[in-house]
């Protein structure tokens, strides 16, 4: 099979960065850890007794929730533990509050600090303004305003310092220091593990007695509810497996079990911002050790396709880190292939920005491919293209002419393969045609962030050119028939006219919609009318609309 050349996979002239791809990595072959002090198992389990009688105050028993499509996709019988119902819309709130309810009077007295960009802060504040205690939550000043306005609203009084979380951190040590306040870490803290353990306590009590527990997967950061689910869970259910998820660029708890010792990643990815964690805790590095039996790290995609199953089957929008869980649930069932199981993802936060939607929407969809494509610049090999991959449901189509003289059209494709054998088959199709190529790109982080929506640009030496939106009822075999309607003025192989731009985009909405511009040769107007006559009849159904006169067509396009 021919690999496609510079074209579409020029040679780089420096190395990027790597980010590793889904993993399972299993405690048999974590090395024995060193310079990690043991934790008293009996002082924790009395510690979490004692959360239970605290925690209530402000937080709610969230449901054990059955997730009936999740468990018949994945033959096995999920569960959802549904932290995003909180107060804060997150579980956050159950060891921040536990923390600062645990505290004596005098230290109270003098107020308490934290630092924090998210679900932390809000449960910091929340609890702080029930214990009717004075507070600093230092947030970097760079926070977006949903954020800092949301911790402001449960009663935190914020303050912005310095340009990134460290700087905001470094603040906080200073104002305990200075002014006496208590550090209420977001996770490496005794008591806000034995806050975020009693989210494993009402697992144990609300899991139906004919179920038998196989797993319980949970977000990890820092690592505070893991430590604290695993060690209460590991009590009372031992045989039941304790599974962290960790997404693949920010995954610094699993490189540490990995190699026997916490270490510091350099840089961790920002889209599950709520984990985004560089180092984990000393305390929940103990914990998790001792108590965990597997971590998995999921892709964004993984990530981003969670949040859309969760949605489904509960109506809920969890944020990125909140659906880090139910992502390495289904990444555990897909690669060790149990079934027959019940199993349980703490989703562990709703506290998503809405203009984040569209990114997690377009990236949901893992039925799409996406695929970069080198054709001839000649009359009808747009159409050979388009026949090599039906009957396969195309979702994009972006191609803009380069020159008149070129003898090339490049030209990113998206498409809904039956399964990876089926890609393939795709690929081999469309690189037997003489002079085509075809790369899968699903895999390349830039193209399906930036590049898909950058495809194009200026045409140059092609005489004047009109462009056209159209708009049909999108339906199986839609742009099927407009593709044909599209090409049904070619006689005896030639072209009555040019296609120098075509851009499509399945939204999966009722309405399809494409960019399509067009040169006519001299003579050929009246001609080339009642094409889009014909095209846009009534009886087929598709409404045309000239954009040839718009100004931001004539300000990037022409």
């Amino acid at each position: 099979m021919n690999r496609v050349n510079s074209a579409i996979r020029p040679k780089l002239t420096h190395a990027p960065m790597v980010v590793p791809g889904p993993l399972i990595t299993y405690a048999e072959s974590w090395p024995k850890a060193s310079g990690v002090q043991a934790v008293d198992e009996g002082n924790l389990l009395q510690g979490i007794l004692k959360a239970q009688t605290r925690v209530y105050d402000v937080c709610v028993e969230t449901p054990l929730q059955y997730a009936p499509r999740l468990s018949a996709m994945l033959n096995n019988r999920v569960y959802l533990k549904r932290e995003d119902q909180q107060p804060v819309f997150s579980f956050k709130i159950r060891g921040a509050y536990n923390k600062m309810a645990s505290l004596p009077e005098d230290k109270l007295a003098k107020g308490i600090v934290t630092a924090s960009a998210g679900n932390h802060a809000q449960g910091v504040a929340y609890s702080a303004r029930k214990l009717n205690v004075n507070n600093v939550i230092v947030m970097p000043k760079g926070t977006p305003n949903i954020k800092v306005d949301a911790v402001r609203s449960f009663g935190g009084n914020v303050l912005l310092f310095g340009d990134n979380f460290d700087q905001a951190a470094a603040e906080a040590r200073r104002l305990m220091s200075v002014e006496g306040r208590t550090m209420v870490h977001p996770f490496d803290d005794f008591e806000v593990i034995c806050g975020q353990a009693t989210v494993g306590v009402e697992i144990s009590k609300q899991l139906p007695r004919s179920e038998k527990l196989h797993a319980v997967f949970c977000c990890v950061g820092g690592g505070g509810l893991l430590a604290g689910v695993a060690a209460y869970l590991k009590r009372v259910t031992p045989e039941a497996k304790m599974i962290g998820v960790e997404a693949c660029d920010a995954a610094a708890m699993t490189r540490s079990l990995e190699l026997g010792k916490i270490i510091t990643l350099a840089n961790v990815g920002l889209f599950a911002d709520g984990a985004a964690v560089k180092r984990p805790g000393d305390e929940t590095f103990s914990l998790i050790r001792s108590h965990s039996d597997a971590f998995v790290t999921v892709t964004t995609d993984e990530i981003c396709q969670a949040i859309k199953a969760g949605f489904n089957d509960c109506r809920t929008v969890m944020e990125p880190a909140g659906a880090l869980g139910l992502a390495g649930l289904v990444r555990y069932v897909k690669t060790t292939g149990i079934t027959g199981q019940t199993l349980v993802a703490v989703t562990s936060g709703a506290n998503m920005d809405f203009d984040r939607l569209r990114f997690v929407s377009e990236r949901a969809d893992s039925s799409e491919s996406l695929a970069a494509a080198v054709i001839p610049e000649r009359p009808g090999s747009f159409w050979e293209l388009y026949m090599a991959i039906f009957p396969r449901n195309i979702t994009e189509f972006s191609y803009r002419m380069v020159s008149a003289d070129a003898k090339a059209a490049h030209i990113l494709i998206g498409f809904q393969p039956k399964t990876k054998d089926d890609l393939m088959d795709v690929a081999a199709a469309v690189r037997s045609k003489e002079g085509f190529q075809f790369e899968p790109i699903d895999d390349d982080e830039l193209s399906k962030t930036h590049l898909r929506h950058m495809v194009g640009g200026r045409v140059t030496g092609v005489g004047e050119e009109r462009v056209f939106r159209f708009e049909f009822p999108e339906r199986p075999g839609a742009l099927k028939q407009f593709l044909e309607g599209l090409f049904a003025h070619r006689k005896d192989g030639r072209a009555a006219f040019n296609i120098t731009l075509f851009h499509y985009r399945a939204h999966g909405a009722d309405v399809g919609r494409v960019f399509t511009g067009f040169t006519i040769p001299r003579g050929g107007e009246a001609a080339f009318e009642a094409f889009l006559g014909e095209l846009c009849s009534a009886e087929k159904g598709f409404n045309c609309y000239e954009e040839t006169g718009n100004p931001f067509y004539h300000l990037f396009m022409r």
